[in-house]
């Protein structure tokens, strides 16, 4: 595997595991996640599996969903 970076193409991460939210709809409008390392996730559009992935640190993925959970990005939403 190539060194992992922001950008990559997703294409070049072919032994991860893909992972959607069961709330994702038929329309292939979904956002997934992959375990990169025990410090870094990967996320990409399912409608262009072998785009862009953007990859984070395990800190800021547990930021982003507990700000979820807290509801700190509802009015992004409505």
């Amino acid at each position: 595997m190539d060194e992992i970076h922001n950008g990559m193409s997703a294409a070049a991460l072919p032994r991860v595991r893909w992972q959607k939210s069961r709330h994702s709809n038929s329309m292939g409008n979904c956002v997934e996640m992959a375990r990169l390392s025990s410090d870094a996730f990967a996320v990409r559009n399912s409608r262009y599996p072998n785009g862009p992935a953007l990859v984070y640190t395990h800190a800021e993925i547990e930021a982003l969903i507990l700000g979820i959970k807290d509801g700190d990005f509802d009015d992004i939403i409505k």
